[in-house]
């Protein structure tokens, strides 16, 4: 059954989540993110949240979308496509984050439908703290004739990266990420519910391949302060399983807005992207 595309445009009652310095070092943990911001007090201006910690307070939102009942989603059948984010300020112990989601978009594809959810956070002090997009995908039957002739997109040739960093995705990784971030979704956790949504097995969040790139942007681009961060884009191409060895690699992309812009992709070891048409945006 498809999508109801009459709920386009349904704003959803907003959810608040008071923040906790365990939730952040938890999430920091769920990803092997030992970065000081995220774990020494002492530091000037304190402990602060990982850029993807935000992902915990827009989650329930997230859910609140996928479980509405006028929407007809099969979860089943839903991966998670895209995902953008912005990082207008960092989130703190003891802040009370309150995140209201509205779906602005539901469209036909040749292999299924793609939903796009906007969600907007902001703090006790009614300052922006997260702005994401989350793209959901549903797998359809495939139309071979309209997949056929929808144009491929022409990979740049960028050349050299100016980085590329490997990291091993530990084989309990997604039992970590669920419960620090609250995204229990099965296919993440039980190999027989992953395997009768046609999956090989269990497989990562793509939320946590992207907080793994993260933290190679925030080591490499960012001097190591999670605040220089300010957005990140992604496209999940390919699940990424436990155990494996993922390789991000990064190019210069020019100015934005005052910010500097980086393109990366990431790799699973057969050298297949797993993350295509990154954008990291860094602060000076």
């Amino acid at each position: 059954m498809p999508l109801n595309k009459a709920c386009v445009g349904r704003e959803f009652p907003p959810i608040t989540t008071n923040v906790t310095l365990d939730a952040i070092q938890n999430y920091a943990r769920a990803y092997n993110d030992h970065n000081p911001a995220f774990f020494d007090a002492s530091r000037p201006g304190g402990v602060v949240a990982p850029p993807m910690f935000g992902v915990t307070v827009i989650w329930d939102a997230v859910m609140k979308v996928a479980m509405e009942p006028d929407l007809q989603a099969d979860l089943l059948r839903l991966v998670h496509g895209e995902q953008d984010m912005e990082f207008p300020n960092p989130i703190r112990p003891g802040d009370t984050v309150t995140a209201a989601a509205k779906i602005i978009s539901i469209e036909t594809k040749a292999t299924g439908e793609t939903m796009t959810v906007e969600l907007n956070a902001a703090n006790q002090k009614g300052h922006p703290v997260q702005k994401a997009l989350f793209i959901a995908f549903i797998r359809g039957a495939r139309n071979r004739e309209a997949a056929s002739s929808e144009p491929r997109a022409i990979e740049p040739d960028r050349g050299e990266p100016i980085f590329s960093v490997a990291q091993t995705i530990d084989k309990d990784q997604t039992y970590r990420y669920a419960e620090a971030s609250g995204d229990r979704n099965p296919i993440h956790v039980d190999e027989n519910i992953a395997k009768m949504a046609g999956l090989p097995g269990i497989i990562v969040h793509g939320l946590c391949t992207m907080a793994f790139t993260s933290k190679v942007a925030i080591d490499n681009l960012c001097a190591g302060d999670p605040a220089r961060l300010k957005r990140l884009r992604v496209r999940f191409s390919r699940p990424v399983l436990p155990g494996q060895t993922i390789t991000t690699k990064i190019w210069a992309d020019g100015d934005r807005d005052g910010r500097k812009v980086f393109a990366y992709d990431t790799f699973n070891p057969d050298g297949q992207a797993v993350i295509k048409g990154g954008i990291a945006e860094v602060a000076p």
